[in-house]
């Protein structure tokens, strides 16, 4: 049984968890600990209801499992323990004084694991231990110097400190708020409150590189066995076959959706005669010119409702993108038919685009930017969609609101009948950096220049204005890499390069220079393990992030992405951070957890295009109300900041919340949770029913938004409802336009569009639509 468990732990650490419970239930345990000074373990009595479990390995564990007692009402609890600095914690409630818990743990050392004896605690029944401290952010490597925030979760604890490596006591310097790390040293904590044990000391080492720059890394890169690389003077046979041999990998909706594969087409400059590329999941096609007119397919980019098991309907269609080419469509259009994290950028259609499958059915949202289409652009029976900074030669169609923001040949503004919204500028906006190869045949990454009001393409009058740096400063991540190495990477000043694959990351890749460039090709997916979270990137100027895949673990994170600190208020508006391209899943493929997918502190941030999506299907067992859980999709909280195009799905309560002041939003699409259990469970803080998919903090007082819809489908109950899908101050400066809700296939209601404004959704997935409010 042991050594089942102990392959359980390797493949699937979820089950290891169960497995390991039911050991504990059966009378029956893991081999006791080697010596009782492979770990210690203290209680922390944060309040009259809760105690946090702690518990500190000497060698460092990949898992820590607390089981418990006691808790009034509730059997054993089998609970797999965060990792925060090498000391494990979970929290316990439901607590009052009195309750006696028994508790012990199961911990790995080294690849076997071990239980520890049993050990109790009585609730209000002495002197309690003070929460041990924690530190924001924190240890590791980085390339500057930090900024330092020490908290504790117990309330009221006073927190001191050393930086000489000494042990901190109650007579050490006095923390009284975040502290500079401008060298390399070790912090070391202990928190302290009358009455109560003081904490364990915690420990954090800050090693702070003094590199001047990225190490040389190769101009001519070798990019791993995932990307293919074509050239004119490949024959059109030989490329063809590698495209239908990716193609036939990763077309299949029911097998490839949620699978591993990856894969890039980059096609270097030169004209590419009868050249047909299906495009499947998982799949980037870009060409490798400075600009889209240098790589010419006479031929399609193509996606299509491909496979019997679509049934004709394109609303799978996720995961793939076109970019930086130009295409003379073999029948005289391109077919793009897709949902969401399927971008079309930087593309010249010598012909029309149809947005739609050859069926004419369904399809669900998508994203056009810096791109020219000389004939018509036709949505048909695309639900939504954003085309940004492009050139038209004409629009047609549209079913619920086709948004468009610094295109010319777009529709005029005349939502809801016809349902488009149209701005003839962008306010702000950057292109996306991306690969191209120089007349030396060196790879570079061309770095666009900031646009304000920008209107059509960047490269309408020849070249895209901005600089560029030489694949010399990119350190290329590939099969093999781990969080280790990438951070190293970071810190000693490189950019990253992701080719396609994915990565599982056991610390937080740490971005801390200003102006790191962070470019993947082929979907690179990152997997946060143990709980950590995936990236952070600090408050500095011009940090650009695109074409990343964030897939959540199966323990918990607090966030998968978060731009900048806490508090966070320097102005970047010169320079800001993009997040691009950047999409968010929980679940689906795996039965991912976070809290949180996107945090953005960083002021003057621009999001342009994100999915950020809990998985409402996909593999067995990685989906439902407690498999897959997620509270909130973004949170915003520094100011001015920009989203153009916003595509968020199914999370569990406001699907955005927005504190920021000074905020704008082009377009919006969203899904409620389809798995509400019942109406109780989900009734949102302020008493209404239900979340808001859009709620704008109470402070705010400058926010304006274009193109807004929320749609819902509460399947597991239909008699769920929400009071409204965009919760916003009522004030002035509080503004939005062209907004609408809907009930898909009358599955649930939304009471109201905005605040109490717009009635109820009513039967036959009919939109109820508001112009502007106030």
């Amino acid at each position: 049984m042991n050594r089942t468990l102990d392959k359980l732990r390797r493949h699937s650490p979820r089950l290891a968890l169960v497995a390991s419970a039911l050991l504990v239930a059966a009378g029956l345990s893991a081999p006791a600990a080697l010596a009782a000074d492979d770990y210690t373990q203290s209680v922390s009595q944060l309040s009259s209801t809760q105690v946090q479990l702690n518990f500190t390995p000497t060698t460092p564990a990949l898992y820590v499992d607390v089981h418990y007692t006691g808790v009034p009402g509730v059997g054993q609890q089998n609970v797999r323990m965060t990792n925060g600095s090498g000391t494990w914690r979970s929290t316990v409630s439901g607590l009052s004084s009195g309750n006696v818990l028994d508790y012990w743990f199961t911990y790995e050392k080294s690849g076997p694991q071990y239980d520890t004896p049993h050990f109790s605690y009585t609730v209000g029944g002495g002197t309690t231990t003070v929460a041990a401290p924690t530190f924001s952010p924190p240890g590791g490597t980085y390339s500057a110097a930090q900024t330092v925030t020490i908290s504790s979760a117990t309330s009221g604890a006073t927190i001191r400190y050393t930086v000489d490596g000494s042990t901190p006591t109650a007579s050490s310097t006095l923390y009284s708020g975040p502290i500079s790390v401008p060298n390399s040293r070790t912090v070391n904590a202990i928190a302290l409150k009358s009455g109560s044990t003081n904490s364990p000391v915690s420990s954090a080492t800050y090693t702070i590189g003094t590199q001047a720059g990225c190490p040389t890394q190769s101009d001519t890169p070798n990019f791993g066995p995932n990307v293919r690389i074509f050239d004119p003077g490949m024959s059109a046979a030989t490329i063809q076959a590698q495209l239908d041999t990716d193609f036939n990998n990763q077309k299949d909706t029911l097998t490839a959706q949620m699978a591993d594969r990856r894969v890039a087409h980059l096609f270097k400059p030169g004209t590419y005669n009868n050249v047909h590329d299906n495009v499947g999941f998982y799949t980037s096609v870009a060409g490798l010119g400075q600009n889209p007119g240098d790589v010419l397919i006479n031929g399609d980019v193509t996606v299509d409702a491909f496979n019997a098991s679509d049934n004709g309907v394109a609303l799978q269609n996720f995961w793939r993108s076109a970019e930086n080419m130009a295409v003379n469509p073999s029948g005289g259009n391109e077919r793009w038919a897709v949902a969401q994290a399927a971008p079309f950028r930087r593309m010249d259609v010598r012909g029309g685009l149809q947005l739609y499958p050859a069926s004419y059915g369904f399809a669900s949202g998508g994203y056009i930017a810096d791109t020219k289409v000389a004939g018509q652009a036709a949505s048909v029976s695309q639900q939504q969609w954003y085309t940004r900074d492009s050139q038209l030669g004409s629009w047609n169609g549209g079913v619920w609101n086709m948004v468009f923001s610094g295109t010319s040949g777009a529709p005029a503004n005349t939502f809801p009948n016809p349902p488009e919204t149209t701005l003839s500028t962008t306010p702000v906006s950057r292109d996306v950096p991306y690969l191209y190869v120089d007349g030396t045949g060196k790879y570079r990454v061309f770095l666009p220049s900031l646009r304000t009001n920008a209107s059509g393409p960047s490269w309408a009058n020849g070249s895209t204005p901005g600089t560029s740096a030489p694949m010399s400063q990119f350190y290329v991540v590939k099969s093999g890499d781990t969080a280790s190495s990438i951070n190293n990477a970071l810190a000693a000043g490189c950019n990253l390069f992701f080719t396609p694959g994915v990565y599982h990351l056991n610390q937080t890749l740490n971005v801390t220079k200003a102006g790191t460039t962070i470019l993947g090709i082929g979907y690179p997916t990152l997997v946060p393990d143990n709980g950590v979270n995936a990236m952070q990137v600090s408050d500095v100027d011009g940090v650009r992030l695109k074409g990343l895949l964030f897939d959540a673990g199966t323990t918990n994170s607090q966030a998968l992405l978060t731009v900048g600190q806490s508090g966070s208020s320097a102005s970047h508006a010169s320079n800001p951070t993009t997040v691009q391209d950047v999409f968010f899943r929980i679940g689906g493929a795996i039965a991912g957890k976070a809290t949180n997918s996107l945090i953005v502190n960083s002021a003057n941030t621009i999001i342009d295009h994100i999915w950020a999506w809990r998985a409402d299907h996909g593999n067995a067992g990685t989906y439902g109300w407690n498999t897959n859980t997620a509270d909130t999709g973004l949170v915003v909280n520094g100011a001015n900041v920009t989203a153009t195009g916003l595509f968020v799905e199914h999370y569990q309560k406001y699907q955005v919340i927005w504190n920021g002041q000074g905020g704008k939003t082009i377009f919006f699409q969203n899904e409620m949770p389809y798995d509400v259990p019942n109406q109780a469970s989900w009734n949102a803080p302020s008493g209404v029913a239900g979340y808001a998919a859009y709620k704008v903090g109470a402070n705010v007082t400058s926010h304006e938004a274009w193109g807004l819809g929320s749609y819902c489908f509460f399947d597991t109950d239909p008699a769920v409802s929400s009071y409204h899908a965009f919760e916003v101050p009522n004030n002035s400066g509080v503004r939005f336009h062209s907004l609408l809700t809907v009930s898909l296939n009358y599955r649930g209601t939304i009471t109201h569009v905005i605040n109490d404004t717009g009635g109820v959704t009513p039967s036959g997935t009919v939109p109820v639509n508001v112009v502007n409010y106030p």
